[in-house]
């Protein structure tokens, strides 16, 4: 057999047919052919292939070297799906039946598509789109489109390798559908992505601000066409902001001085918010000062000061009284009104002023009154009870007055609320300057122009009278203050004795003996003002005895005899001799004396005196001098020698 293999070779054939047709029968369907592969979309590539007989589906399998993803499907064309964007693939392909499923065709590479850009869309303005987005992987250039939402007029396309692109001179108000792709080297676009996009209302035009009354601020604007509702933004400068949103063309605000408001309007509607328009800045007029109050009030000046009030940059105070007005401007919160009326109301205004909004004429007056006006002192007069008083003019309105006497002695006052007061008690022999002052609830007045006042010379103290002779009174006293010169009055019923000295005693003549008299004295000041000091009775004395004659009376003895004066008095008789003195004094009525044992051949010296009802004899009268011899008779002889006019001291 080994030698003759030909004889079996028909066998072997027909038995391998007959086992391939068994084997065939119970296999896999053939092997697809892939025609393409191609992606149209970043996630997802689709095979087209040649169908297999037998093959009731197919078996798609993607790898990119990391993954490997396999899908199902039942003719082709088939699609893998859940791919990366921009990602190669091997694709292969397997038929499957019941018998089983075929081996995997020949690869074929396909590429996914880039991935669709995610697009942010706005609309800056009434006219224009902005559309932006992330760079995509793999993209070299960008195409967007724009139209309207509802495929009526123009398509706006752009091309560009940036991540955002403007499109304008757009219908306000309007939908808008935006289409961008993005494309890689080969120029292939990848996925697409749309938004829509309104633009917007117009921002608020012909805005008017108003402040009325003060304190409220009222923001009007025009009507936008497509806007739905508004938002009103005011911002003060302090940085504090306030809105409000409304379906109106206005809205109300609570406003304060001295502040500047910054003010926009917003349009909404579905589209989103306006732009910005214009910004306006509103400033309230300054704040008014309100602590106002007077540093210092005089009669023709007051002084003022106010705490510094926001918004202002200069402030304008005014005084009104009648027609007339003062007025100050200054930067600082103080002013100084001059030339005033004195003792007058004034209404005084203080204006804050800002150079945006000029003066706030809302603020509030206040009342001011000037001091009093300086009283006039017209006479100053002394009445009968040394009182001193003094007499002025003056205009103010329920004013209290004070004088004041001042001097080197002291400060002496009085008050009145008339135009007149008495000023007792002042010092004499004082000079004094006498002024007057108006006092108010508004304050003092200046003082007026002093008058001098010269009280009278001080009365001398220790008035004295003394009879020098029967016809000659002296009369002396201590010097007083201020006094001058001094004039002395003797008065009697029948007549008066008179003397003027700047001594401080004075002789007074022409005295009648026996008469009672007034003593009076006055002391003159330099000025010519007299002080009636003393009133001071005196009586003279009683006249001196005429006629004295000695007759002797025995050897040792001697009666002397006189004639006596008008009136009853009292004698004292004095003889003075070598050998010693003696006297005798008469009884009440008697006009003689007698006086014994008196030596002989002596010469005497006689004089006959009155007494004073004090006791005191005078010793201005008269004397005489005798000489008694002793001739053994007992009479004898007294002889006259003369008279002496000198006189001797009173015992």
């Amino acid at each position: 057999m080994a030698g003759r293999p030909e004889k079996h070779l028909p066998l072997i054939r027909f038995t391998l047919l007959c086992l391939k047709m068994v084997i065939s029968s119970k296999t896999a369907p053939e092997i697809p052919t892939i025609d393409q592969a191609y992606s149209k979309i970043s996630n997802s590539i689709t095979v087209e292939w040649t169908t297999v007989p037998g093959a009731t589906s197919y078996l798609l399998t993607a790898e990119d070297g990391d993954t490997t993803i396999e899908t199902t499907v039942a003719n082709s064309p088939g699609t893998v799906t859940g791919l990366k964007a921009a990602t190669l693939y091997q694709i292969t392909i397997r038929s499957v039946s019941a018998s089983g499923r075929s081996p995997a065709s020949p690869p074929k590479q396909a590429k996914t598509v880039l991935a669709a850009p995610i697009l942010e869309v706005s609309s800056p303005s009434p006219d224009s789109i902005l559309v932006s987005w992330d760079a995509v992987y793999m993209a070299i250039g960008f195409s967007v489109s724009v139209m309207q939402a509802n495929g009526l007029g123009r398509i706006w396309k752009e091309n560009t390798t940036n991540t955002s692109l403007t499109f304008s001179s757009l219908d306000a108000g309007t939908l808008y559908t935006i289409k961008a792709y993005a494309w890689n080297a080969n120029g292939i676009p990848g996925d697409d992505s749309t938004r829509n996009q309104r633009t917007i209302a117009c921002a608020p035009g012909r805005v008017m601000i108003q402040e009325e009354p003060p304190g409220h601020l009222s923001v009007a604007w025009s009507n936008v066409e497509l806007g739905d509702y508004y938002v009103a933004f005011v911002k003060s400068d302090d940085g504090l902001e306030v809105h409000c949103n409304t379906s109106l063309t206005q809205c109300n605000f609570l406003s304060e001085c001295g502040f500047t408001y910054f003010i926009s309007v917003f349009a909404y509607n579905k589209a989103g918010q306006s732009p910005l328009g214009d910004v306006f800045n509103y400033t309230t007029a300054p704040c008014c000062p309100s602590d106002i109050s007077p540093v210092l009030v005089s009669s023709d000046r007051v002084e003022i000061a106010w705490s510094p009030v926001r918004g202002a940059e200069l402030y304008e105070t005014k005084a009104i009284a009648g027609y007339s007005v003062v007025a100050c401007n200054d930067t600082a919160p103080a002013c100084t009104l001059s030339a005033l009326d004195c003792d007058t109301k004034y209404n005084v205004t203080v204006y804050s002023f800002s150079e945006v909004r000029g003066s706030n004429l809302s603020c509030s007056s206040h009342f001011i009154t000037t001091a009093p006006c300086s009283p006039e002192i017209k006479n100053i007069s002394k009445d009968a009870f040394s009182m001193i008083n003094v007499h002025w003019r003056s205009t103010n309105e329920g004013a209290t007055y004070t004088v004041t006497a001042q001097g080197k002695k002291g400060l002496f006052r009085c008050s009145s609320t008339g135009e007149t007061c008495r000023m007792g008690g002042l010092p004499c022999g004082s000079v004094f300057s006498v002024t007057a002052v108006a006092e108010t609830q508004a304050g003092k007045s200046l003082p007026s122009y002093s008058v001098p006042l010269e009280t009278v010379p001080c009365c001398p103290a220790g008035l004295t009278a003394a009879q020098v002779t029967q016809s000659i009174i002296n009369v002396s006293w201590t010097i007083g203050a201020v006094a001058q010169t001094y004039v002395t009055v003797l008065e009697s019923y029948i007549g008066q004795s008179k003397c003027h000295t700047h001594q401080n005693h004075c002789l007074l003549g022409c005295i009648a003996c026996g008469i009672n008299y007034t003593v009076a004295l006055k002391a003159i000041s330099p000025t010519g003002l007299t002080a009636d000091c003393a009133y001071q009775s005196y009586s003279s004395s009683v006249c001196c005895p005429l006629g004295v004659k000695l007759y002797r009376l025995g050897p040792n003895g001697i009666r002397i005899y006189w004639q006596a004066s008008r009136g009853s008095a009292n004698y004292s008789t004095d003889l003075y001799g070598s050998k010693g003195i003696f006297t005798c004094a008469p009884h009440t009525g008697l006009s003689f004396c007698d006086i014994t044992n008196i030596p002989c051949g002596d010469v005497y010296t006689v004089m006959v005196s009155p007494v004073a009802e004090t006791g005191l004899k005078l010793t201005f009268c008269p004397k005489k001098i005798y000489s008694v011899t002793c001739s053994g008779s007992t009479l004898g002889m007294v002889i006259y020698r003369g008279k002496r006019n000198d006189t001797v001291s009173p015992r």
